[in-house]
């Protein structure tokens, strides 16, 4: 992947192209944001740069022997980390490398992908997925090793904030003091999540939301969608390619997720305690990405709901939750929005962490009747 290939980040594009011009090329890079705003992309695009052996102004040349290897991501001197599930009886030989059949072709069609999408490739159902502490011996065996062709080696970290902490304590030292031109990538969707002493031996790259023009462009170009359409689903994918690909894709989930959250509200609203046990059951049936993708939604239609209520003009909802959110919207105010908030991120944090769901669920249903009317 190129510089050309990621779209729009023209600015941190250049910063990356002047580190390396200026021969500042930092040891590690943290580059953290949203989901679909580009960060994987932006790794394996300055990643090829690195290794280019004709670099062009301000990109990879794109037909070298190196950036043809880095285009299928075999470059023996690129090494990818990234969750994966594991058995207990397997937690302490499997890696990522374990894998990697799996990953490079997801990678290799779309550096814009979710954590869903990964997990979805493993089959991984209700299982989390982690970076194990086997992987540290694999990181610091393959970061100790001379390159093969490349003067730089590189490796990138996919969401290091799924790294449990005995692989996290064990990388520290190689992380902070890599061998020469090593340089270390982590792409992390949650920068609070990875622990401080991994966060503070790294330089910090956020990658905000797509600008609007390259999004609706990119758009136009891969869906072959006109643009005032582009224009119409830029508006509600808060710059991200991964929100305003699904809305292009009229991905079922939205409507599916779209669908309980009106069932939740409308039985909050009415203090109907049988349906709230009869939905409570029903979300607890899903997987736990699928309940963490609701929950997601919630805080979004949450959000946009208190903005509406400001500016209607800048509230991003689609034709069918604006509909809804006529109504809806006055049950989110300034009186009771951090509770809300709180509340369904109290939700996010028990799901990821295995509490029974049907509980969970129940138990943030009767938190919302407490102050949807406020």
């Amino acid at each position: 992947m190129r510089f050309k290939d990621v779209i729009g980040q023209d600015e941190i594009k250049s910063r990356l192209v002047q580190a390396y011009k200026d021969n500042r090329v930092s040891h590690s890079y943290l580059f953290y944001g949203a989901p679909g705003v580009g960060k994987m992309a932006l790794a394996i695009a300055f990643a090829q740069y690195l290794s280019c052996e004709n670099k062009e102004d301000g990109d990879s040349c794109g037909h070298c022997p190196s950036c043809l290897k880095y285009e299928k991501l075999v470059h023996p001197d690129l090494h990818f980390v990234f969750p994966y599930i594991t058995s207990s009886n397997s937690q302490n030989k499997a890696v990522s490398d374990t894998y990697i059949d799996l990953w490079r072709p997801m990678v290799n069609n779309s550096p814009y992908f979710s954590y869903r999408d990964w997990t979805n490739n493993l089959q991984s159902e209700n299982k989390q997925c982690q970076i194990y502490a086997a992987e540290s011996a694999e990181i610091i065996k393959k970061v100790s090793l001379k390159t093969y062709e490349s003067d730089y080696k590189v490796m990138i970290i996919w969401l290091p904030e799924k790294m449990n902490t005995e692989c996290a304590n064990k990388i520290l030292k190689v992380l902070e003091e890599p061998p020469h031109n090593t340089v270390f990538l982590l792409v992390s969707n949650n920068r609070e999540d990875i622990l401080p002493t991994i966060q503070s031996r790294t330089q910090p790259v956020k990658v905000l939301g797509i600008a609007d023009e390259p999004l609706k462009q990119a758009l136009v170009e891969k869906f072959g969608i006109s643009e005032s359409e582009a224009a119409d689903v830029v508006k509600i994918s808060n710059g991200s390619f991964l929100e305003a690909r699904q809305q292009i894709e009229q991905d079922e989930e939205n409507a599916f997720n779209f669908d309980n959250f009106k069932s939740l509200m409308r039985i909050c609203y009415k203090y109907d305690v049988v349906s709230t046990f009869d939905f409570a059951k029903s979300i607890s049936k899903l997987s736990r990405e699928r309940q963490k993708s609701f929950i997601n939604y919630c805080l979004i239609m949450v959000r946009e709901n208190f903005v509406r209520n400001v500016n209607s003009d800048v509230a991003y909802l689609t034709k069918e939750e604006e509909e809804f959110s006529v109504n809806f919207s006055r049950c989110i105010n300034e009186r009771n929005i951090d509770s809300y908030i709180t509340i369904l991120n109290d939700t996010y944090y028990q799901i990821e962490r295995n509490g029974n769901s049907e509980i969970i669920f129940t138990d943030t249903a009767f938190n919302i009747m407490k102050i949807i009317r406020k």
